[in-house]
């Protein structure tokens, strides 16, 4: 798909590393700068991409990887159709909690799929398709769990094992060592305040921001 392109950032990351509370910091302050924005998240940010997140986060289904990822991609490229394209033709920086970069960590990483079915369902569902920037946020994966389960009820990625989530943690480290044009590695055990500063400072040298 061919996108006239305004900006798209993604952050990424493992459980509770803090990425939906630095997407809407990073979007209120771009608002307040006057940039059009828009804040979305994975899986979902479309109707028929919600519909997918609660199979995929709900339930106890144990999916087969290719199955899962393949759910994820058909998902995301809902979102991208419907949602993140649309707003980009229009010249928003669109701020995506999650995107490609999570199927690889978890379903790749952590689940064992061979990343060669990753990438044919990218070039299926995102041909020509990539964020200018993705911030990975870097949380040990014990930390991340202590987190999540202080929010309440753990979907089912969060209920998985500690030797997943560290798998899951290298991935992340190694997509944002393999990627350094593409990616910045910000530290989540920052207090909310630097870590907001390390982003912004991210958005400004890369990308002009007016932050």
């Amino acid at each position: 798909m061919k996108v006239p392109r305004g900006v798209f950032i993604t952050l990424e990351g493992g459980e509770g590393a803090g990425k939906t509370t630095l997407a809407r910091r990073l979007a209120a302050a771009l608002a307040l700068a006057g940039q059009p924005v828009l804040r979305t998240r994975e899986p979902g940010g479309a109707p028929g991409a919600e519909a997918l997140r609660a199979l995929l986060l709900g339930g106890t289904v144990a999916w087969d990887p290719v199955a899962e990822a393949m759910l994820m991609f058909a998902a995301r490229r809902e979102h991208l159709a419907k949602t993140i394209a649309p707003a980009l033709a229009a010249g928003a920086w669109v701020i995506c909690d999650r995107f490609a970069d999570s199927t690889l960590a978890y379903q790749c990483h952590g689940h064992g799929l061979d990343p060669s079915v990753w990438r044919v369902l990218y070039e299926v569902a995102l041909p020509g398709f990539a964020p200018d920037l993705t911030l990975v946020l870097d949380l040990p994966p014990e930390a991340g769990m202590a987190r999540a389960a202080a929010r309440g009820e753990p979907d089912r990625f969060e209920r998985l094992g500690p030797e997943f989530h560290a798998r899951v943690h290298a991935g992340f480290r190694r997509i944002a060592a393999e990627n350094p044009d593409r990616c910045v590695l910000l530290d989540a055990l920052l207090p909310p305040e630097p870590l907001y500063a390390a982003a912004a400072e991210a958005l400004r040298d890369r990308l002009g921001a007016p932050l």
